[in-house]
């Protein structure tokens, strides 16, 4: 049997009020490919958050490399091997690549003076190595969202790390991006760094890890080898009962038009994007990272000027300059950045709910707090949104539930256009479940729906129409019938295809 390099016996974390993690016991294995899965809230995050020294544990051990260990902070972990790599870069963007590389550790000559000359030959062997063309001189800012995770991942392996991290690290790239990913896992993996890789995209988990711990509610459900075990099992032991369909979609017939876009146009990120929406139906944009999906949403929503082009509502043409005149023509926009762009973290669910509608609870000047305390607990129920109370500040959320206030917020002004920018992105697939049956809710009560999203199984599972965008343009349309995985590539990438207009 393979050496564990971690072992946790009975972990435990407790928080006022909470069990985040209850007598949690398995081994990582020294070499392998370790996926971490679970439903937001199941653990993941606490378990990390205690092998990198961010948290103590409240009982039970924790064995690295045969002895027991307790890390006071990350850069004690980090000083011993182990390096976490989050959605969210620790990377000073105004500094160079080798100077984040090496921040905190710098090799020194005789004196105590920094040997640049040696750090830099360093550097440059690390991203040699992981083979991805960056300048080391180039400063972070500078950097795409790829070449940032390379830079976190050679900060990681200048320490010597043995167990390195990777939360969610697919989240944000494009495909050729994520093939990168994995070439560098497969490599570090060849080198005999041992990588723990947590991932709501349980289709990545068998293309790239050896075997998967299921947490569920803060206990240990599961370890099983992935050659071993269906997706659909890993999918039932996260969220505790069967999910019967993965992607519920109702039958329904589209209705009138409800939004029309012609020519419209922003130089340098948009060209003659022309396109129509209907009440009931869920018209879906597919396209790579940078294609211009999300700013078409923001140019809609009037986030981003228009340079030219008609835009008509409801029959009506209109110019909208701001989200506010959006708002008021019956748009909700549920954004791709939920925690900076949808939410005020720091305020309660119902404070959040409450936003788009203070003006019809307020009588004269002054808030109707039982009106708003009502209609917030009524959204809650309907969306099950899973908080102790409409008081819970939105921050102490798990990511689905934090998704559900965005919509809820929308759903208590009863908007007739919803603009769904990669509405389950960074979710778990029982919450996932959860939002694709709202979705169906708002098409039933004859609401329109605009779907950006980079997970080409949900474009094609839920969209009645595509529209695939290709470098600010749309490269075509597929109707329910013509869509599929390889007909979206060839329009993304530039093949033409049946169904598809000319760019």
């Amino acid at each position: 049997m393979e050496e564990a390099i971690l072992k946790f016996e009975n972990l435990t974390k407790r928080f006022p009020g909470v069990l985040a993690l209850n007598q949690v016991s398995f081994e990582v294995r020294k070499g392998e490919v370790h996926a971490l899965v679970g439903e937001n809230g199941a653990g993941k995050s606490t378990l990390i958050k205690i092998v990198t020294g961010v948290y103590p544990r409240t009982s039970g051990e924790l064995f690295y490399q045969g002895k027991a260990v307790e890390f006071h902070s990350p850069h004690d972990a980090l000083r011993n091997g182990i390096a976490a790599i989050y959605q969210e870069f620790n990377l000073i963007p105004a500094l160079s690549v080798v100077e984040n590389i090496f921040m905190g550790h710098y090799f020194t000559q005789k004196g105590g003076l920094v040997d640049w000359a040696k750090i830099r030959e360093e550097a440059q062997r690390l991203i040699d190595f992981l083979e991805v063309d960056i300048n080391i001189d180039a400063q972070v800012r500078d950097l795409g969202v790829a070449k940032k995770q390379v830079v976190e991942i050679a900060k990681a392996l200048s320490y010597q790390a043995q167990v390195l991290i990777m939360d969610e690290p697919t989240a944000t790239l494009a495909q050729k991006e994520i093939d990168t990913l994995f070439r560098i896992v497969k490599s570090l993996k060849e080198q005999g760094v041992t990588i723990i890789y947590i991932s709501h995209r349980l289709e990545e988990i068998y293309q790239i890890c050896d075997r998967v711990t299921v947490l569920r509610d803060g206990n240990y459900i599961a370890t099983r080898k992935l050659t071993e075990v269906q997706m659909e099992e890993i999918i039932q032991m996260m969220v505790g009962r069967e999910v019967v369909e993965r992607f519920p979609r109702t039958l329904h017939k589209a209705g009138e038009e409800v939004l029309r876009v012609e020519g419209l146009s922003r130089s340098g990120v948009l060209e003659d994007i022309s396109f129509n929406l209907h009440r009931r139906e869920i018209l879906g944009i597919a396209g790579m990272v940078g294609s211009g999906r999300t700013e078409l949403l923001r140019a809609l929503y009037g986030l981003d000027p228009i340079d030219q082009g008609q835009v008509w509502i409801k029959g009506e043409k209109v110019t909208i300059h701001s989200p506010l005149e959006a708002i008021s023509r019956g748009i909700a926009l549920i954004p791709e950045e939920r925690k900076t762009q949808g939410l005020v973290l720091l305020l309660s669910v119902m404070e959040n709910i409450g936003l788009p509608i203070l003006p019809q609870i307020a009588n004269r000047g002054f808030l109707d707090e039982e009106e708003l305390k009502k209609i917030a607990q009524k959204m809650v129920k309907t969306l099950n949104i899973r908080t102790p109370s409409i008081y819970q500040r939105v921050m102490n959320l798990s990511g689905g539930n934090q998704q559900k206030v965005v919509l809820a917020k929308w759903l208590a002004r009863e908007s007739a256009i919803y603009f769904f920018d990669e509405p389950t992105r960074g979710i778990d697939v029982g919450a996932k479940v959860e939002i694709y049956h709202l979705m169906n809710h708002l098409i039933e009560q004859g609401s329109a729906i605009l779907m950006v999203s980079s997970e080409l199984p949900e474009i094609l599972a839920l969209s009645d129409r595509v529209l695939v965008m290709r470098e600010g343009r749309i490269a075509g349309e597929l109707t329910k019938e013509e869509v599929t995985q390889e007909s979206v590539l060839k329009l993304a990438v530039g093949r033409r295809n049946v169904g598809a207009q000319s760019s």
